[in-house]
């Protein structure tokens, strides 16, 4: 798959702002969002994938992808303990369902080759 694009976060109130305090008020954004999801472990990835196109396991690509950018190699364990905060085998024990076949159905018609 490939990597995920960036965004241009430069727009409306952000164009005014300096990148440095962009990119603050980006990371504030990023720490909040994963602390929701870590507190929403009802949210099943699957949910998400479909609901979205995007889930927990994603982020944690994302994180990595960024880490390789900036020179830092980090393996794939390392960068779901970063969003799950746990390491992945543990959350998946304590919070992972088994999909239904409708949630099944769902992500093999919405991510066709995912």
């Amino acid at each position: 798959m490939p990597a995920q694009p960036e965004a241009d976060l430069t727009l409306g109130a952000a164009a005014a702002m300096d990148a440095a305090t962009r990119e603050r008020l980006e990371a504030a954004a990023f720490r909040k969002m994963i602390a929701h999801l870590r507190a929403r472990t009802d949210v099943q990835n699957i949910d998400m994938m479909n609901l979205t196109g995007f889930c927990r396991n994603c982020l944690s690509r994302w994180y990595q992808e960024a880490a390789a950018d900036a020179g830092i190699a980090l393996e794939t364990p390392a960068a779901r303990e970063v969003i799950y905060g746990m390491p992945y085998a543990d959350w998946q024990k304590a919070n992972q369902t088994e999909a239904t076949p409708a949630q099944k159905a769902a992500f093999a018609a919405g991510n066709p080759g995912h």
